[in-house]
């Protein structure tokens, strides 16, 4: 699917045609560079690589440094393929503009870590007053999590306490509100996971 790397920056909200306010999310999309053209000869498939953010030159390893040299471009902090229709060459500048007449889009990000969490934060068990999984005497405890003498042992995918949030989160079919293309901005409606600043992936 065609699409860009970008950074959230953060979330406002927008007055429609009809005079709803409708909460959106600001997206920073691009400009983003081609540092790789795969082929069906050459890699056995068709992508565009592109890289986003600026990086060091002393933080990028040497067969990083010789792919952006040969495409022109200074070391990138984000790196992604996506397949394109259009043909690009290396040094290629693709910006916001490919979404100027897209209705929806598919936005990837990293969901906030929220650490070591327990059962009633994480998958919201009830605790004392509901009582669940025979809890009744502990206010936010799993309660029993055994089954009989068979099968003798916990079933994998068993609800408890663990590491919550960090992991990769798609919202799909966002209505595009607005793309500012002078500021490389994209104005999506509803949430998107991860903090402002993080770096998120916006396909077609």
């Amino acid at each position: 699917m065609p699409g860009l790397l970008g950074k959230k920056i953060g979330m406002t909200s927008v007055f429609s045609a009809d005079g709803k306010n409708v909460p959106c999310t600001v997206i920073e999309a691009g400009p983003c560079v081609v540092t790789q053209v795969k082929t069906v000869e050459k890699d056995g498939y068709k992508a565009v690589q592109l890289g986003f953010g600026e990086a060091k030159e002393k933080n990028t390893t040497k067969p990083m440094q010789g792919i952006f040299k040969k495409a022109g471009t200074t070391p990138k902090s984000h790196l992604a393929e996506f397949k394109f229709d259009e043909e690009y060459n290396l040094g290629d500048t693709i910006t916001v503009d490919i979404f100027s007449d897209t209705q929806f889009v598919d936005v990837v990000g990293t969901s906030k870590g929220k650490g070591f969490q327990g059962v009633m934060k994480r998958h919201g068990f009830g605790g004392v007053g509901q009582s669940t999984h025979g809890q009744d005497d502990r206010a936010r405890k799993p309660g029993s999590i055994g089954a009989c003498s068979y099968p003798a042992k916990v079933f994998k995918g068993m609800r408890m306490g663990g590491h919550m949030g960090n992991e990769r989160v798609t919202t799909q079919n966002l209505k595009v509100l607005k793309v500012i293309p002078e500021h490389n901005l994209i104005l999506v409606k509803g949430s998107v996971a991860g903090c402002n600043g993080s770096t998120v992936l916006i396909e077609k």
